[in-house]
């Protein structure tokens, strides 16, 4: 393996737009990100289902006919 040429991998501070920040190891020595663990709907219980123009509805509406 040849030397001196991987960058280096130091510590890293992450920066979310919701103000959290955290630190971790990575080649950057910053990173910034929009969603972070603790403002992304998933980790917060705060996720919603949204059914966009009553897709499900109108599948089971179409296939309700079709039964075997």
């Amino acid at each position: 393996m040849k030397e001196n040429i991987h960058p280096n991998y130091d510590k890293a501070l992450v920066k979310c737009a919701c103000g959290n920040s955290f630190e971790t190891r990575s080649t950057k020595k910053e990173i910034k990100v929009e969603i972070c663990s603790k403002c992304h709907g998933f980790f917060t219980g705060k996720q919603k289902l949204i059914d966009a123009a009553g897709r499900v509805e109108k599948f089971q509406k179409k296939y309700a006919k079709i039964k075997k």
